[in-house]
C-alpha cells in the first residue's frame, strides 16, 4: 500500500474520530434515559466504515444495518439530523419516528440503515442494478454483519450480482458475533470471503481495524464495479468493544478476547503509524460537532403521531397532516 498523504489521513482520523465521539456521546445519553429506542454501537469498528467510505464518491450509495451510525458518518450524513432522530424530534432524518435503526441520508448517498438482518444486501443489490440500468456510473455498497451472511438473501443476491455483473461491493464486518452467538457456532467457513468462490467473483479477506488495508482494497473493489466487471465481497475482520445493544452485560465474551482486540483499536494504531496526527485536535473538533448537534436536537419540536401518518400514508401528505 501506498503511504497516503498527509491531508487525506487526516480527513479519514477525523471521520473515525467523530464516529468514536458520537458513539460514545449518545451511549452517555442513552444511559441517561434521554433517547428514544434501542442503540447498537460500533465502538471499535470505525476503520472499517472510513475505509470504505472514503473509496467512495458522494453519488455512490451505501446500505447499512442497525449498526450503521459509523457508516453514515464515514459516507458524509448530516449529524444534526442524526442525533435529532435518536431524540425523535421534526428535524431528525425521518422526522424522529424512525430512530437509530432506520437512518436515512440521500444527499450524501445514504439510502437507509435497516433493522432486518441481512436487508441491506437486497437493498445495495437492487441500487446496483439501478445505476447499471440508468448508466449513472455509481456504485453500490451493503454492509453487514456475519449473522446476515448465513441468511438467504445473501446468497440470492450475490449470485444475481454476479451473475448480471452489477456494480455493487459487499461489505461483510466480521465482528465475530451474530448478537450473542459467536460466528464459529454458525458456520464452518471460518473466512466468509471464501464463498465467494461459489458465485464467480473475488473475495478478499482484510484486517477490518486497519483503515489503510480497507481503503487499498475497498478502491480496488469499487474500480472494478465501476468499469463495469461486476461486485466483490469484501471480509473486513473487526470487532465490536461495545455490546449488540446497550444494555447488553456482553457475558459471552472472553475477557482476553476484549483486551486482544481493545489493545488493536483502530484509532489508537492509525495514530501510532502516522505520528504527525494530531489527535487532540481531532477530538476537540469532533466533540464541538457532536455538542453543537445535541444542542440542535434539544431546541428542535418533538416527532408527532402527524409526523408518523405524513411518513406513512399519502392521503396524509397530500393533506398536509404535518406542517
Amino acid at each position: 500500500m501506498a503511504e497516503l498523504d498527509f491531508d487525506r489521513r487526516t480527513r479519514m482520523l477525523n471521520a473515525m474520530v467523530l464516529i468514536r465521539v458520537f458513539e460514545e456521546r449518545m451511549q452517555a445519553l442513552f444511559a441517561e434515559n434521554q433517547l428514544a429506542g434501542f442503540l447498537h454501537l460500533s465502538i471499535g469498528q470505525e476503520a472499517t466504515a472510513v475505509g470504505v467510505c472514503e473509496a467512495l464518491e458522494t453519488t455512490d450509495y451505501i446500505v447499512t444495518t442497525h449498526r450503521g451510525h459509523g457508516h453514515i458518518i464515514a459516507k458524509g450524513g448530516n449529524v444534526d439530523a442524526m442525533v435529532a432522530e435518536l431524540f425523535a424530534r421534526e428535524t431528525g432524518s425521518c422526522r424522529g419516528v424512525g430512530g437509530s435503526m432506520h437512518l436515512t441520508d440521500p444527499e450524501a448517498g445514504v439510502l437507509c440503515a435497516n433493522a432486518i438482518v441481512g436487508a441491506s444486501i437486497g437493498l445495495a443489490t437492487g441500487a446496483a442494478f439501478s445505476s447499471q440500468f440508468t448508466g449513472s456510473g455509481g456504485v453500490a455498497v451493503a454492509f453487514f454483519g456475519d449473522g446476515a451472511a448465513n441468511q438467504g438473501i445473501f446468497h440470492e443476491s450475490l449470485n444475481l450480482a454476479a451473475l448480471w455483473s452489477l456494480p455493487v461491493v459487499f461489505i461483510c464486518e466480521n465482528n465475530m458475533y451474530a448478537e450473542m452467538s459467536r460466528q464459529s457456532s454458525q458456520s464452518l467457513v471460518s473466512d466468509i470471503a471464501l464463498r465467494s468462490i461459489a458465485y464467480g467473483m473475488p473475495g478478499v479477506t482484510v484486517d477490518g481495524n486497519d483503515v489503510d488495508a480497507v481503503l487499498a482494497v475497498t478502491q480496488s473493489a469499487v474500480s472494478r464495479a465501476r468499469e463495469g466487471d461486476g461486485p466483490t465481497l469484501i471480509e473486513c475482520k473487526t470487532y465490536r468493544t461495545s455490546g449488540h445493544f446497550e444494555g447488553d452485560q456482553q457475558t459471552y465474551k472472553p475477557a482476553v478476547e476484549v483486551a486482544t482486540w481493545s489493545a488493536r483499536d483502530p484509532i489508537a494504531s492509525f495514530v501510532a503509524r502516522y505520528p504527525d496526527l494530531d489527535l487532540a485536535r481531532a477530538n476537540a473538533v469532533a466533540s464541538r460537532r457532536v455538542e453543537g448537534a445535541i444542542e440542535f436536537a434539544r431546541e428542535s419540536q418533538p416527532a408527532t403521531t402527524a409526523d408518523l401518518a405524513w411518513l406513512t400514508y399519502a392521503d396524509a401528505r397530500r393533506e398536509g397532516a404535518s406542517t
